[in-house]
């Protein structure tokens, strides 16, 4: 075991060491001429891999906004500070997989160590953001006694309103819709606020709840031996967590599903994540359930689940699809070489590098068959989502209605474009944050620039529903708006799902009555 142990050292050390160096590198500042070399690094790669990169902005302005961005480094800057210059222009692009890697401070084991056994700063609430500005509307834990509804303005002396702008210029939808970014900086902001000013054990913050101001100081508290060993024991595995994705950091299930009348004539999927995690089980009981239970209404809601897995969606639309169907068109990429550039090796542990290593051969193995072109000489990346995909035995055959909002992002919005396209679901809700007509994702090449050393992944495939478009640059719409307002998140009311259970109600009433 000596030679192991003398390893274990040796890495953490090295560990050390070099979380070290990244936090020196990150605080110390870069001349202008190297900040604008990385400025030109950043548009000759997004040129060289990005399949639509001109979409959303003529190449005209975006050669404009790369020029001006150089116009304005007129000072040497941390790679914190460059970060929060570049970014901005990035989003511009209005791709919304499209984003630099905040450079966040690093802290070595004993230090994540020390955060780990306390509580969370701000992470123990849930918020909204409203007209830019920031609610409280859930405190499970009643930290301070903070009630629904408070509206933070400051932390430590500093107006929300300077990081709720400085924030948003960070975050873009995909296309022109303006629904996405409140809910995305409604869950994000204090994880950009912690990334941005690093964590703190304490934070002074002002509040207002009906009109009474009021000062507060929240504390991380070192969690009790009762606390760590109920999050020991939810992190133990299950039958029941495994197939519904169990996340034991927020206490959550990404998937649920359940009736919700008597007789169990309607069912409701809640999807939070197609995390792809054990999906193919879940959907396989619940479907199963649906079929036993001569159901013949289903709400699906992927509200707030911004993505993931397109084998999950194609799964889940076997499901549904009344006859063979294929989900997405084949994928448009740069070039035939572009997979092979995606950078497999980038951010990999020692570790990583073995077990990347063993399948690295079959990874460009499945490219080199996987790239074609057509007779115009454009190159294609082929998956088994742009294949035919044959419904399910259980498929369902009922009513279904989709649930979306701003937060239905990514792969939500290719099944939810797709759904809408082929007259399979009623869609309420709210506009989506993702694009009708598709998003640039699937896999990155994972850039990091010459000097700041900032990272930079670059999605390489064009994936697009297999619909027609409506080149509109808008999201998904619903087939019936309905928003949820302020008080209808603080009340934890759903008007959303309260009209469809109504709607329900009337179409099993008519049928009834005929």
């Amino acid at each position: 075991m000596r030679p192991f142990s003398i390893l274990i050292i040796f890495l953490t050390l090295f560990s050390c060491k070099s979380v070290e160096r990244y936090n020196v590198r990150r605080n110390t500042a870069i001349a202008t001429e190297k900040l604008r070399q990385d400025v030109d690094f950043t548009y000759r790669k997004l040129q060289e891999f990005h399949p639509q990169l001109y979409w959303y902005i003529p190449k005209e302005q975006l050669d404009f906004k790369f020029d001006s961005l150089k116009t304005t480094i007129t000072k040497p800057l941390t790679p914190v500070e460059f970060y929060f210059k570049i970014q901005p222009v990035i989003a511009q692009i209005r791709e919304g997989h499209l984003s630099f890697r905040i450079p966040a401070q690093r802290y070595d084991r004993a230090g994540m160590k020390n955060f780990k056994n306390k509580t969370g700063l701000f992470g123990r609430m849930n918020y909204r953001l409203e007209d830019n500005r920031l609610f409280v509307i859930e405190n499970k834990d009643s930290v301070q006694n903070i009630r629904p509804g408070t509206e933070i303005l400051s932390i430590n002396n500093e107006p929300i309103s300077k990081y709720v702008n400085r924030y948003s210029a960070l975050i873009t939808s995909d296309g022109k819709n303006k629904t996405f970014t409140k809910h995305y900086l409604s869950d994000a902001f204090f994880t950009l606020y912690l990334l941005d000013e690093g964590y703190k054990d304490s934070a002074r913050i002002e509040t207002s709840y009906q009109g009474q101001i009021q000062n507060i100081t929240l504390n991380r508290q070192t969690k009790s031996e009762a606390d760590l060993a109920k999050e020991k024991e939810a992190k133990k595995s299950s039958a029941e967590k495994n197939t519904n994705d169990y996340e034991a950091l927020t206490d959550t299930y990404n998937r649920t599903f359940k009736f919700i009348d008597t007789d169990s004539t309607a069912a409701y999927m809640k999807i939070r994540t197609f995390s792809q995690l054990f999906s193919k089980r879940f959907y396989q009981q619940s479907f199963a359930k649906l079929k036993k239970s001569k159901a013949e209404y289903l709400v699906i809601d992927i509200r707030g689940n911004y993505g993931g897995s397109l084998a999950e969606i194609n799964n889940l639309y076997s499901y549904l699809a009344p006859e063979p169907f294929t989900l997405v068109k084949p994928s448009k990429i740069v070039s035939k070489s572009t997979p092979f550039k995606t950078n497999f090796f980038a951010n990999t542990s020692p570790i990583g590098y073995v077990i990347k290593g063993i399948l690295y051969p079959g990874v460009l193995t499945a490219h080199l068959f996987s790239v074609k072109k057509d007779k115009n000489g454009n190159a294609f990346y082929n998956t088994k989502e742009n294949k035919i995909t044959q419904p399910k035995a259980d498929a369902f055959r009922g009513k279904v209605f989709l649930l979306i909002n701003g937060g239905s992002f990514s792969a939500s919005s290719i099944i939810a474009a797709k759904m809408k396209y082929d007259r399979r679901a009623t869609l309420v809700g709210e506009e989506t944050g993702g694009a009708n007509d598709g998003t640039v994702a699937g896999f990155y090449s994972y850039q990091k620039l010459p000097n700041s050393k900032l990272q930079l992944p670059i999605g390489l495939l064009l994936v697009q529903p297999n619909i027609t478009f409506e080149n509109k640059d808008l999201g998904v719409k619903p087939d019936l708006k309905i928003d949820e307002t302020l008080e209808n998140a603080i009340r934890k009311e759903d008007p959303v799902l309260d009209y469809v259970k109504a709607e329900i109600e009337i179409l099993k009433n008519n049928k009834d009555g005929n």
